[in-house]
């Protein structure tokens, strides 16, 4: 027998496993790209409001205040249904939560384009009309980020869940970069009902893709291949399909890293939620900027956020190779938390339009670094629990949607600076918490 005939087993050997495992692979980056899919359209059914806004203020004559109370009925049921929505998703599988939230959230956003007159505001009047539709839009939508954590903690390995987390972010972020032109466009030719109708169709589609696609635990997927599954396993030992295991409330609100991570992500949120619904009001209205520029500076707003998201993530999962967990988890969210405040300062004391779109941008980019040590954090913290752990986190932090409301009403009695100055020293808050958080104190050892 030749050398080149003895070689050929071992050969063999070596490329079915290279084949089991990229076809692993593949599945495994397929899933996580739907939970990036499922991100973006989330923030496209979110942001579509704000882009709406100036026009359904003007065609209703609503004023700040009102339309401040339609963003944030969304968020506090979105808040609401944090909790319950990762609960479910540990005990009935994030494949099928996802799917009854995906096409939840489709429905409400089309029945969005009813909100006016004629349609519903012709019977409820017009803000209670968009009040009640935009909170079941938050009913429907609040298990998203719970059930994507329950996904990446039964897909991802540990290692990789803060840079998993930074991308689902970042998904957020290409929604709401490529919202202002796609959005503004659609609007103006097809008009805001109609864009509604549309983004409803794509939400729905989504949804039945990834019921069609996912399954709970590559143990269940029928592309991973038996070997594969066994070695997930031995990687991912505490993984599993559905927790079964009644929920630990009472450790888990008596962690008090998690409880201080929470109280963190509040202010995190607060920060972040002013951009995501009053920016383009803010730079078009507030800050006189033409269409053009403010269509154009909304979406460099967003596309740093998408960049450094992920990046963020990135950085803090091999700080904590570097240095561990506890001390790399940290750093990310200190540093970038605080550039974000202090960059927000001075973009809102610029006269010229480059340094104040620039600095805003830089500062919006620097707090979405934290995203994914946050949901990383959360994830480690609640051991076996994890979608019950990161719909606490993510409770948390929607309590921040108060930011829609709070800002146009200390606005109106200051100014728009006093209302992100106020921001500002609430994500300086944030940073705080950091230095007593323990990454380490999973949900057994609380």
């Amino acid at each position: 027998m030749s050398e080149t005939e003895s070689n050929l087993p071992g050969l063999s050997t070596k490329l079915a496993a290279m084949t089991r495992t990229t076809g692993a692979a593949q599945v495994q980056a397929h899933v996580v790209v739907l939970m990036v899919a499922f991100s973006l359209m989330s923030y496209f059914d979110r942001t579509i409001m704000s882009i709406a806004a100036p026009g359904i203020m003007k065609e209703f004559s609503l004023s700040e205040t009102e339309m401040g109370w339609v963003f944030t009925a969304f968020l506090m049921s979105y808040a609401a249904m944090n909790l319950p929505g990762g609960h479910l998703a540990d005990r009935f599988g994030p494949r099928l939560v996802l799917t009854f939230m995906g096409l939840g959230a489709g429905l409400f956003t089309g029945l969005t384009a009813l909100g006016g007159r004629p349609g519903l505001g012709s019977y409820l009047g017009i803000v209670p009309a968009f009040v009640a539709i935009r909170f079941a839009m938050g009913i429907c939508t609040g298990p998203l980020y719970p059930s994507c954590a329950r996904t990446f903690a039964n897909w991802i390995p540990p290692s990789g869940h803060a840079r998993v987390q930074g991308f689902i972010a970042a998904g957020a972020g290409l929604g709401g970069a490529t919202s202002p032109l796609l959005f503004s466009w659609m609007i103006s030719r097809y008009g805001w009902r109609m864009s509604f109708s549309l983004a409803a169709i794509a939400t729905a589609l989504l949804a039945l893709w990834w019921l069609w696609y996912v399954r709970d635990h590559p143990s269940e997927h029928p592309s991973i291949g038996h070997k594969d599954r066994l070695s997930w396993q031995r990687a991912q030992p505490n993984s599993k399909r559905r927790n079964e295991e009644p929920t630990q409330w009472r450790q888990l609100f008596s962690n008090p890293s998690l409880m201080l991570l929470t109280i963190g992500y509040f202010a995190v949120s607060y920060f972040e939620y002013i951009y995501f619904f009053w920016i383009y009001y803010y730079l078009g209205e507030i800050r006189h900027l033409g269409h053009r520029q403010t269509v154009a500076a909304t979406t460099m707003v967003f596309l740093t956020w998408m960049v450094m998201s992920p990046l963020g993530g990135w950085v803090s999962d091999g700080l904590v190779k570097r240095y561990g967990r506890k001390t790399g988890r940290r750093l990310v969210p200190i540093v970038g938390l605080t550039l974000g405040a202090l960059l927000l300062c001075l973009g809102i004391n610029m006269t010229a339009t480059l340094p104040t779109v620039a600095l805003l941008s830089l500062s919006f980019g620097f707090a979405s670094c934290s995203d994914g040590p946050y949901w990383a954090c959360a994830a480690e913290l609640g051991g076996k629990q994890v979608g019950a752990a990161c719909g606490i986190l993510n409770t948390g932090g929607n309590l921040g949607g108060l930011a829609p409301l709070v800002t146009p009403f200390i606005a109106s009695h200051s100014s728009w600076s006093w209302g992100l100055y106020f921001a500002s020293m609430i994500l300086m808050g944030a940073v705080l918490t950091w230095f007593f958080i323990d990454p380490c104190k999973v949900l057994s050892e609380a």
